[in-house]
């Protein structure tokens, strides 16, 4: 009989976990030899590919001698930690792996914390030791530092150590250099031995539990999770235990229609599943993710699966510039309510609650990145809409506000260190450590409010010339932090509908910093560009030459425009202020005054308590 292991692979990101599932399924014949197979075959998902990152939790299958392996990948950004919570809750045991180079860095700690804290045996990967500055030894010390500080008893502090160049597909048991020849078999050998088969009771009841959704065009809504007890079976009655379960409300009688088991990166039809392993199933449409799938006779669903919760809040409302509805398909509040309430189906880091008015959603997430990739996703289905500045949850603590606090380090250029500390000082930031990296960098770590962190990571890339790296993750409460500063310029304001013309921006750069270009379409109360001083400037951006019967050389020299910053929907949601928005559609990125009219922005001024 085939056993079973069920392991999610976690680390800081671009650690190296995607690249090792590859070489886990190439090497235990997953694909076959004339397969052509593309690198980071798990990061499917468009944006996943041009970020580099993985940002949903995916499952396969490989079988190695007797025993069949289920890999969760899971992402390494702390903004998806939803999904390293949810995958966690599929498997029996862990692999970490850790640049041998870098050694553990936040997001390490992390997942670290979250995975002892469920009682999961740890398999401990040094990966790229074939690096030229790579320290296995200072690293391995680090980490069974890392252990003695987030370990919940002694008996976590034991593991086993695998030294691996996930891109060449080679690893070595201790620490050493793995050569061609060696393959993975020590990495699934350590696997076997460490971690546990899962605990099961094939002959209790059926109950299972939801982690995750997808969908199919024909079979609809589909069920990932475990099976814990018993046996699911295709075409058996069930009942569902939801959210809303209870007295007033009994569990749903239920038909599964259709069972799949992971099979490599594919799934492949089955009749029946049992305890232990990972299930899709079909024929539920109204199953949510915490859910519990169990036989008619259970009386009590399984542990809700539980998450952390969201630090950070924007606004979602219907496109309302002058723009509106020229290219998206979706463009009124139901479609974007619709929308949102399918992403939290599947999402469970995400929250969607309603405001005062109709046209408008307020959305929480773990981070600017995941609520950035959230929008991204919407513009390219073909939505319209306008969303605000991030500002952060709060809570009172023992009578005193209290706001999210995270810890982050940075990897820059030794020359790069000073511009660092000095960006984070007005942030609220405290420096908590600095060591040397890689030859001629530094990594500088430090604590700060989350509201503080927002926009740094542009400024970073743009100070240190796309050279520095920045990681960031949750690190609980602290109490308010007073006042951060923003942007340093005022919002140049267009003051009419038109076309801008480079007579009317030759003028404008001479007083700021332009975000248009000849050409493009401008309208009343939208952002042009950012001034040199701090208050705010109404411009006309479309004025057009006045012409003359009086030619001279100056009068007609060809206008020379600076390239204007053109703003990413990250740097964008990055850049304004409260009373702006980003008008975000199919093609185009806007920024915009909330109220477009000069009168209206004047007597919302008014209104505001002083």
């Amino acid at each position: 009989m085939t056993s079973l292991r069920n392991v999610a692979l976690v680390a800081h990101v671009d650690h190296g976990k995607t690249t090792l599932v590859d070489s886990l399924l190439k090497s235990t014949g997953t694909f076959a030899a004339h397969q052509a197979v593309v690198d980071r075959v798990m990061d499917s998902d468009d944006q996943e590919r041009e970020r580099g990152i993985t940002i949903l939790a995916k499952a396969a299958s490989v079988q190695w001698n007797d025993t069949r392996i289920n890999l969760v990948d899971t992402p390494g950004h702390a903004d998806f930690g939803g999904e390293v919570e949810r995958a966690l809750a599929l498997v029996d045991g862990i692999v970490l792996l850790v640049d041998a180079a870098e050694g553990p860095l936040p997001q390490t700690r992390y997942v670290l914390s979250k995975a002892l804290g469920m009682n999961l045996p740890v398999v401990l990967v040094l990966n790229k030791v074939d690096r030229s500055d790579t320290r296995p030894e200072e690293v391995l010390l680090e980490v069974e530092q890392l252990f003695l500080d987030v370990a919940r008893s002694d008996s976590q502090l034991g593991f086993p150590v695998v030294s691996a160049i996930a891109r060449d597909g080679c690893a070595v048991k201790g620490i050493g250099m793995p050569e061609p020849q060696d393959g993975l078999e020590a990495l699934l050998q350590a696997i076997v031995d460490t971690i546990p088969a899962p605990a099961v009771a094939p002959n209790d009841p059926l109950t299972a539990i939801v982690t995750n959704l997808d969908a199919s065009d024909y079979l609809g809504r589909l069920a990932i999770g475990r099976v814990q007890s018993g046996v699911l079976r295709k075409g058996e009655s069930v009942v569902l235990w939801g959210k809303q379960t209870g007295p007033d409300a009994p569990p749903q009688r239920r038909k599964i229609s259709s069972l799949s088991v992971f099979r490599g990166i594919g799934r492949e039809e089955v009749t029946e599943i049992e305890a232990g392993d990972l299930f899709v199933l079909a024929g539920i449409d109204d199953v949510e993710v915490g859910d519990t799938i169990a036989h008619p006779d259970v009386t009590e669903p399984l542990p809700r699966l539980e998450v952390d919760e969201p630090v950070l809040r924007m606004s979602f409302g219907v496109n309302t510039s002058p723009f509106a509805g020229r290219e998206g398909k979706f463009v009124t509040s139901r479609h974007i309510r619709d929308r949102l309430r399918k992403e939290v189906l599947g999402n469970v880091s995400i929250k969607v609650s309603d405001t005062d008015s109709a046209d408008i959603m307020t959305v929480a997430g773990r981070g600017e990145l995941q609520l950035a990739v959230l929008i991204e996703n919407m513009r390219r289905e073909g939505y319209e809409l306008q969303v605000s500045r991030p500002e952060v949850v709060t809570q009172t603590i023992d009578g005193k506000l209290h706001e999210p606090k995270e810890s982050g380090s940075c990897d820059v250029p030794d020359e790069y260190v000073g511009t660092v500390t000095q960006e984070l000082a007005p942030r609220k930031g405290r420096i908590t450590d600095m060591r040397p990296g890689d030859p001629g960098r530094t990594i500088v770590s430090f604590e700060a409010p989350s509201r503080g962190l927002i926009g740094l990571r542009s400024m970073l890339l743009t100070a240190t010339r796309g050279t520095a790296l920045l990681h960031q993750t949750r690190a609980g409460w602290m109490p308010w932090a007073g006042e951060v500063p923003h942007r340093q310029g005022g919002a140049m304001i267009g003051d009419r509908i038109g076309v801008a013309t480079p007579y009317a921006l030759d003028n404008l750069q001479l007083r700021g910093t332009l975000f248009v270009e000849p050409g493009d379409d401008i309208y009343e109360g939208m952002v042009v560009g950012e001034s040199a001083r701090g208050e705010e400037m109404v411009v006309n951006a479309v004025r057009a030459k006045e012409k003359t019967n009086i030619r001279t050389h100056s009068h007609d020299d060809g206008v020379k425009l600076a390239a204007p910053i053109i703003h990413t929907l990250e740097s964008a949601i990055e850049w304004i202020a409260e009373d702006e928005l980003v008008e975000i559609t199919p093609t185009k990125v806007r920024i915009r005054k909330r109220f477009l009219a000069l009168e209206d922005r004047r007597r919302a001024f008014k209104r505001e308590p002083r």
